[in-house]
């Protein structure tokens, strides 16, 4: 006998639909309806009709088959044969983080597929693999963030055990995996939650239209629906970390926070099970109560996405001011970014037209993740362009060192270790015409302000623009991606040897620069990178009285002076006061 079981808490009746019967399900307290029958057996599909609806899928449905349209089927868990009874993640400090898309880092776009280059992932010295949502979500092709069925994986990947396979893989190969969850919002198609009970709520809203209904009634429901999906992730596919979606949409009164309560709920599945589990915030709040201790008033969460140090670095190898890139562009800038994690964290922003931020009051730079590229940072411009296609190898490699020689853990979107020509477009396969086209029209509106022709603008809906963000893995065998990812392993080297990148303390970054010059200096003892934007070779100064040895530099022609190194244009080099010790 197995037994289904579904929360609607308004509903009058509710009916399972498996094995081409109907059959009555009974309600029993908080809104809950259940059934024994022998039908319900692991592979069966099933459907709930709630007050005389079509058959609907399950909003816990752990495998959809067929699409979010489709019907469910019923999963054993315990079926899947683990073989990472050994297993232990390196700690969140000490990771190298890889994001990549499932569907584009592979020509076939598989959990199988990926498993093909995790090899490369490991020798690169990668720790951490990051995958970008693999929810289901509609049509065969998305980035993933619209998911409606948030406890199944993707069918088009794999489905279920195929990410079973995959985590597994990566645990016998000495990788971890984070895996993105979104829960500010549901997706447009395929979202039948609202015949089952009050997951949205009116009384707040989000960029995505109604909030999810974290503090109102019947919310008691909603928060163990996210909580159980959280602990499914780290639980039944053994995955090690969760990155939590844009956490500053969700809105949440009530006096335990969700990120709170989810934080608590991990770390006793930590506790039970001796692993250690890690969560991860994209946040936009500026506020460090996400990542503090809950003792001292925090949410407890283990780390979050540090835009301003991406904002701060691009900027200044850019020159780009459009949009929220106008509060940065200064080398100022970019230190502040790196000895205090947040530019702004308490004065005027002139983008948001109002003060931002708190100050991160001397927490670890290992609180925050550093990256110059991402999903989003990349995909959501109108061409997808990475930053291999603003700027050349030189500024490239600049952006690298800074990266894996800053105080917070260093992350890496796909193919950007090697300067990659494809883009990496913004994607979406609606199987509702109206659907799709609305976000066509819409990708077309919001890049108008910035001058881009609706020509220039890729159709989301096309499997070409899909197509298209695909990487091309021949590409690093080539000049000049070839000479990217050489300096790329000598970075990610650079940061797992030396002790004195290992900190997190901030407060023991010092910097100087010249804003006309266009040099600057990272000291973080006994190490200096010193950068070299400007326009001309020049001698960057460095006030040291021991004597200096080059340890890295991007070009050649990088040489020692006296009071300084000299550095072409667009270079860096690390260089080391202690003559013993590399």
């Amino acid at each position: 006998m197995g037994k289904l079981t579904v929360w609607a808490p308004k509903a009058q009746s509710v009916l399972l639909h498996i094995a081409d019967t109907e059959l009555e399900m009974a309600p029993v307290n908080g809104g809950w309806w259940t059934l024994e029958t022998e039908k319900a057996t692991p592979g069966s599909n099933y459907a709930f009709i709630v007050d005389g609806s079509k058959p609907l899928p399950d909003p816990r449905s752990a495998w959809q088959p067929h699409g979010v349209h489709g019907p469910s089927r019923i999963l054993d868990h315990s079926a899947f044969a683990w073989q990472d009874a050994s297993w232990q993640p390196l700690p969140l400090d000490s990771a190298i983080i890889y994001e990549l898309h499932v569907g584009t880092f592979t020509p076939e776009g598989t959990f199988r597929a990926a498993e093909s280059r995790l090899d490369y992932l490991r020798d690169l010295g990668v720790t951490h693999v990051e995958l970008m949502p693999v929810n289901g979500f509609s049509g065969d092709r998305g980035w993933g963030y619209d998911g409606v069925d948030l406890f199944a994986p993707h069918q088009g990947y794999g489905g279920p055990a195929g990410l079973k396979h995959l985590v597994d893989v990566c645990h016998q190969k000495g990788l971890a995996v984070i895996l993105d969850v979104v829960y500010n919002h549901f997706g447009p198609e395929g979202n039948y939650l609202e015949h089952f009970g009050p997951y949205l709520t009116d009384r707040h809203s989000s960029p995505w239209g109604p909030a999810v209904n974290f503090d109102g009634p019947h919310s008691d429901e909603v928060r163990r629906f996210f909580c159980d999906n959280a602990l499914m992730w780290l639980q039944a596919y053994h995955v090690d970390a969760l990155r939590i979606d844009a956490v500053h949409a969700i809105v949440d009164t009530s006096a335990v926070h969700i990120l709170e309560q989810l934080a608590m709920e991990v770390d006793t599945l930590q506790t039970l099970t001796g692993r250690h589990l890690y969560l991860i915030a994209e946040s936009d709040l500026n506020d460090p109560r996400i990542v503090k201790a809950r003792e001292v008033g925090g949410y407890g969460i283990d780390a979050q996405w540090s835009d301003d140090f991406h904002h701060a670095l691009h900027t200044v190898l850019t020159g780009e001011t459009a949009g929220y890139y106008a509060d940065f562009g200064r080398l100022t800038d970019l230190a502040k970014a790196l000895a205090a994690a947040f530019v702004y964290d308490g004065q005027y922003s002139a983008f948001r037209r109002r003060r931002h931020g708190r100050t991160t009051g001397g927490l670890s730079g290992h609180r925050f993740l550093g990256y110059i590229q991402n999903h989003d940072q990349v995909g959501n411009r109108a061409q997808g362009d990475r930053l291999s296609h603003l700027i050349g190898s030189g500024k490239l490699k600049v952006a690298a060192a800074l990266v894996f020689t800053a105080p917070f853990i260093p992350l890496i979107f796909h193919g950007e270790e090697w300067g990659a020509g494809s883009p990496f477009l913004y994607f979406t396969d609606h199987q509702d015409p109206g659907l799709g086209a609305a976000v066509k029209a819409g990708r077309r509106r919001e890049f108008s302000a910035f001058g881009w022709e609706d020509t220039d603008i890729p159709d989301p809906q096309s499997d070409k623009t899909f197509q298209d963000s695909k990487l091309r893995w021949e590409e690093p065998n080539h000049s000049p991606h070839r000479d990217v990812l050489a300096w790329y392993r000598q970075c990610i080297h650079l940061r797992r040897s030396q002790p004195a990148l290992k900190s997190g303390r901030m407060d023991r970054v010092h910097t100087a620069m010249d804003e006309h010059a266009r040099w600057f200096v990272m000291e973080r003892a006994p190490l200096i990178i010193a950068c070299n934007l400007g326009t001309f070779e020049q001698t960057v100064p460095i006030d040291k009285a021991a004597p200096l040895k080059i340890i890295m530099a991007s070009e050649e022609t990088i040489r020692l002076r006296p009071g300084g190194v000299s550095l072409p244009p667009d270079s860096v080099a690390v260089l080391s006061e202690d003559r013993g010790q590399v």
